[in-house]
């Protein structure tokens, strides 16, 4: 789950980090007065779901209420395209207000899920205001990480060494160690997955700020914290996400034609792979589950088709928990229910297995078996006539 870079620095805020003054705003009047009360001189930040805002135009820096209330204009409802948004892009909606300062130095700081040690990670850097995957690539060198033991927690030694690591001295260095050990305790009480400032500043006057923030919740913990759900801003979420979203089904939309059904997320991205290796483009990613019942495999199904890109639809299941003629059935209700005419390839396996491949065979849908992964995958690229292979 993910929420705007100005709820991520309220939250940092309540745990010790300073942030500068900031004021959000939906409307270019809000703007302009936000603005006045910044002085003038103040940066506008358009807030999406992604990073690379300020190469895409919507990162402005303004020196008086009026240019403030232009650049909004121009903003609202604006497209951003972004290296993370891909080619459609997200809609601006609404716009943080911020003071500016003057910066002195920038630093990258983070913490995030490891999943080769299941432990989260403190990266640091004193590249900053930049992605850090270009850091990475140009100057590896130049990235401090270190693993956190869950046991002992961030230690104030691990902390002072990370700030040392990063050429603070004094004063600012030890601020760099409260500053690391409060954003750790954010990740912990918030059940974080990722936590990121780019860039934590250095101001002239020799105080550290995020003037940058992102932040993103693990899905499993949402049910911890009430809160959360009204935190997400759904004008930045694809409309089929946020119905699979209602039914408990992972569903990410992807560029291709091909809609992909299958329960256990290790099956899905094997279904992907192979798909691409046959040549086809998959529309989407959409695991039901392990234990799915008839009718959200129904629901499932349907919400493949409503996706207008979609010309045709793999469904790979494996019958453990799942019997294979339930599976059946959700598909042939779903498919009658919105007369879906489209070339479907079903390969199932498990429990039932031969109870639900007669159901499908004797349903009248365009429906062809697929006997293995790589089977089904064939088959179902050359009824939809891609591939060159």
């Amino acid at each position: 789950m993910n929420i705007h870079e100005y709820q991520a620095k309220e939250i940092l805020n309540g745990f010790g980090i300073p942030i500068p003054r900031s004021r959000v705003a939906l409307t270019a009047d809000q703007v302009e007065r936000a603005a006045k009360e910044m002085g003038g001189h103040c940066v506008i930040k358009a807030q999406i779901y992604a990073g690379g805002r300020g190469k895409a135009g919507g990162v402005k820096v303004v020196h008086h209420p009026e240019q403030a209330n232009d650049v909004a204009k121009e903003l609202f409802g604006k497209k951003l395209v972004t290296i993370q948004t891909g080619p459609e892009g997200l809609k601006v909606r609404r716009i943080l207000i911020e003071e500016a300062v003057e910066i002195a130095r920038e630093f990258y700081v983070s913490i995030t899920l490891d999943r080769e040690s299941s432990r989260y990670c403190l990266i640091a850097s004193a590249e900053g205001g930049v992605e850090i995957e270009e850091v990475a690539r140009k100057s590896p060198e130049k990235i401090h990480m270190l693993t956190i033991d869950p046991f002992t927690g961030l230690r104030p030694y691990q902390a002072r060494k990370i700030a040392l690591a990063l050429g603070l001295t004094g004063v600012v260095c030890e601020d760099c160690v409260e500053l690391l050990l409060n954003l750790y305790k954010c990740c912990l009480e918030r059940d974080c997955f990722l936590v990121e400032i780019n860039p934590l500043v250095v101001t002239k006057a020799g105080w550290l700020l995020a003037m940058d923030a992102k932040m993103s919740f693990d899905d499993n913990a949402v049910y911890r914290h009430r809160e959360y759900p009204d935190m997400v801003d759904y004008s930045q979420l694809d409309p089929l996400e946020i119905t699979a979203g209602k039914y408990d089904l992972a569903y990410i939309k992807l560029s291709g034609s091909i809609g992909c059904m299958v329960n256990g997320a290790g099956l899905a991205m094997a279904t992907l792979d192979v798909l691409k290796e046959f040549g086809g483009e998959p529309a989407n990613f959409l695991d039901v589950g392990g234990g799915a019942t008839r009718e959200k495999v129904a629901e499932a199904f349907k919400i493949i088709l409503e996706d207008s890109d979609v010309k045709a639809v793999f469904v790979n299941i494996f019958g453990g928990i799942m019997r294979c003629d339930v599976i059946a059935q959700g598909i042939i209700e779903a498919a009658s229910e919105v007369k879906c005419i489209l070339p479907i390839v079903v390969r199932m396996d498990g429990s039932h297995v031969e109870e639900g491949k007669k159901l499908l065979q004797e349903s009248g849908l365009n429906v062809q078996i697929g006997e293995t992964l790589g089977d089904g995958a064939g088959k179902i690229v050359k009824m939809l006539g891609q591939g060159g292979n």
